[in-house]
């Protein structure tokens, strides 16, 4: 699973007339702004809209954690997409919630995934067409899905990576990682995993919002300390932007597992140890 995860505008913009295309709006904002009223006010040309909370395991007290191969299966159906479709994700910010969905839909899949490199803005600068107004249903398709769970780090896999088995890439901003900055979830303890990483997700994307280049995605996780010759499990506060260093992994050719819990379940617990500091 490390094919090149990003497709350009110009070559999305020539694809649009493509049968197997599909393309999704995967927004999602931490603050609860309302990502479906965007996608009905301005949209990509065909594209469904990917809700996050609610294609969720719902018995779970984590948000948005990973549902089950036979739920997502049914969601993805109705959204009219087939695991055998090429499917490009994008959102509202540029980069920040599509490569969760990306992630998803290949963890459940999807062979041909792909995330649009600088997302609606970069597409609506570059004035190319945009639907507006309520979209129409999609026809329904039959999505097989096999969840794959290799992608997937839970607890127990993160303490045993503690203890050397694995790096910790923590994508949370600098603050919250040292513990000088209270996280954004009430309940949660500030800090990071004893012996993780921090590499920032602002830190591998340009100031387009786009991800950065080849070398200087190398150059931000060598100065992160990350080792490309160890196995590397991302993770963040609930499992969003955590992707969007998988997805940089990705690019260059690494692979990945994703904490799904992340910081939420972590920093939720009375049992598992935060230091604090950089």
């Amino acid at each position: 699973m490390t094919d090149r995860p990003l497709i350009s505008t110009a070559e999305l913009a020539g694809r649009l007339n493509d049968p197997k295309l599909r393309i999704v709006d995967g927004s999602w904002h931490l603050d609860g702004r309302d990502a479906r009223a965007d996608f009905d006010q301005a949209r990509l040309p065909g594209a469904v809209f990917f809700d996050l909370e609610a294609v969720s395991d719902h018995s779970s007290d984590l948000p948005h954690m990973l549902p089950t191969a036979a739920a997502f299966a049914e969601a993805a159906g109705g959204l009219g997409i087939a695991e055998t479709d090429t499917i490009v994700v994008y959102d509202t910010v540029g980069l920040r919630s599509a490569p969760r969905v990306w992630w998803t839909f290949r963890l459940m899949g999807a062979a041909d995934v792909r995330v649009l490199d600088g997302g609606l803005p970069r597409w609506r600068a570059e004035g190319r067409r945009l639907d507006t107004g309520p979209a129409a249903s999609p026809t329904p398709a039959r999505f097989a899905a096999s969840r794959w769970d290799g992608a997937v780090a839970d607890l127990p896999l993160v303490l045993s990576a503690l203890g050397g088995e694995a790096q910790i890439l923590d994508a949370r901003p600098a603050a919250r990682f040292a513990g000088e900055a209270a996280e954004p979830r009430a309940g949660l303890r500030s800090g990071h995993m004893p012996g993780a990483l921090n590499l920032p997700f602002l830190s591998v994307l340009g100031d387009d919002g786009r991800l950065l280049e080849r070398d200087a995605l190398r150059a931000r996780f060598a100065e992160a300390g990350v080792a490309f010759d160890r196995p590397i499990i991302t993770s963040c506060g609930s499992g969003v932007t955590a992707a969007i260093l998988t997805l940089a992994l990705a690019e260059l050719g690494q692979d990945s597992v994703l904490y799904d819990g992340s910081w939420a379940e972590w920093g939720g617990r009375a049992d598992t140890a935060v230091v604090t500091g950089p």
